[in-house]
C-alpha cells in the first residue's frame, strides 16, 4: 500500500497555501509524519487542522489513516530511485542522457501505477469493448497518443478514429451516440478542444474516458472514467517526454485489456494484418 507521496507531490500546484504547507512538511519529512495525528501534524506543519482534511480529499484519500499508511508504504518500499528526475541541463554527455531519460521514464511509468485505480481501468477496459466506434482526442503531442491507440484498436477490428485537426475533432464529437466511447488525452487537462469534444461527446450519450494528471482538472470532471498518469517533468523545459511514455503505457493496457477478452478473434485480426503487411512488404522488395 503506497502512492501517497507521489500524489501529494502532483497536486502540489493545485492546493491552497494552507493545504501546501502541509504537503510540504509531508514531503520534506516523510519518517516524522508517521504515527502523528491530526493535530499533531497541524501543529508540526503550521497548516490548519482542518487544511490536513482538506489535503487528504484533494489528494484523493478517503481518510487520514490512509494518506498515513500509504506514505508508510512509500518509506517501506524505499520511495523512488535514487535522483529522481532530471531535466535537461548544458552540455550533459551522451552517457548523461542516456542515464537520465532512461531513469525518467521509467520513473513516470512506476510513479503512473501507483496513482493508477485498477477499478477505473476495468470500466475503460469494458466500455471500449462494447463501443462500437471509439474516438481517440488529443492536440499537440497527446495527438500521437491518440493516433498510436487508433492504430492499435485498428488491429483489432475496433473501429476507432483520430483527428490532427481540432476542428475536425469536434465535428465528430457530435455525431457520436451512446453505442460510442471517446477518449480524452491532454496531459494537463486544460486543453481546450479535447475539453470541448468531450463536452459534445458526453452530451451525446457516449461514454467518456480521460487520460490526464493526477488530480482535479476540466477534464477529469468532465470524464465518466478518469484514467491518471505521473510525470513531475518541467513541461517547458522538457516538453511532453516522460508523459508520453505514461500515456502510451495506458493506451497498452486498454489495448491488451480489450484484445485478451476476445482473445480468438483479436489474434486471427492480428494475424490476418500482419500477413497483409508482410505480402505487402515482399512485393516492394
Amino acid at each position: 500500500m503506497n502512492g501517497g507521496i507521489v500524489r501529494l507531490r502532483e497536486i502540489l500546484d493545485d492546493i491552497t497555501p494552507s493545504e501546501r504547507k502541509v504537503a510540504d512538511f509531508i514531503l520534506q519529512h516523510p519518517g516524522e509524519m508517521i504515527g502523528l495525528s491530526i493535530a499533531e501534524l497541524s501543529r508540526r506543519s503550521g497548516g490548519s487542522q482542518a487544511a490536513v482534511v482538506r489535503l487528504c480529499k484533494s489528494a484523493g484519500f478517503k481518510s487520514y489513516q490512509e494518506l498515513m499508511l500509504k506514505v508508510a508504504g512509500d518509506l517501506q518500499e524505499g520511495q523512488e530511485e535514487p535522483g529522481g528526475y532530471q531535466e535537461i541541463r548544458p552540455h550533459d554527455s551522451v552517457d548523461a542522457i542516456i542515464h537520465n531519460v532512461t531513469n525518467n521514464n521509467i520513473q513516470s511509468i512506476r510513479n503512473t501505477v501507483k496513482v493508477l485505480d485498477k477499478h477505473m481501468v476495468e470500466r475503460a477496459i469494458e466500455a471500449l469493448g462494447r463501443a462500437e466506434r471509439i474516438f481517440f482526442f488529443g492536440i499537440g503531442a497527446s495527438n500521437l497518443i491518440a493516433q498510436d491507440a487508433q492504430h492499435k484498436f485498428l488491429r483489432i477490428n475496433k473501429p476507432s478514429f483520430s483527428f490532427a485537426d481540432p476542428h475536425l475533432q469536434l465535428t465528430s464529437s457530435v455525431l457520436l451516440t451512446e453505442r460510442d466511447a471517446a477518449v480524452g488525452i491532454s496531459y494537463s487537462g486544460k486543453t481546450d478542444y479535447v475539453i470541448s469534444g468531450m463536452k459534445a461527446a458526453k452530451e451525446a450519450g457516449a461514454v467518456t474516458i480521460c487520460i490526464t494528471k493526477y488530480g482535479n482538472s476540466p477534464l477529469s470532471e468532465i470524464a465518466d472514467i478518469q484514467l491518471y498518469t505521473s510525470s513531475t517533468e518541467n513541461d517547458i523545459r522538457s516538453g511532453a517526454t516522460a508523459s508520453r511514455i505514461t500515456q502510451l503505457n495506458i493506451i497498452d493496457m486498454l489495448y491488451l485489456g480489450v484484445a485478451s477478452r476476445s482473445y480468438d478473434q483479436s489474434v486471427d485480426y492480428l494475424e490476418r494484418s500482419r500477413a497483409m503487411i508482410n505480402k505487402t512488404k515482399q512485393k516492394g522488395g
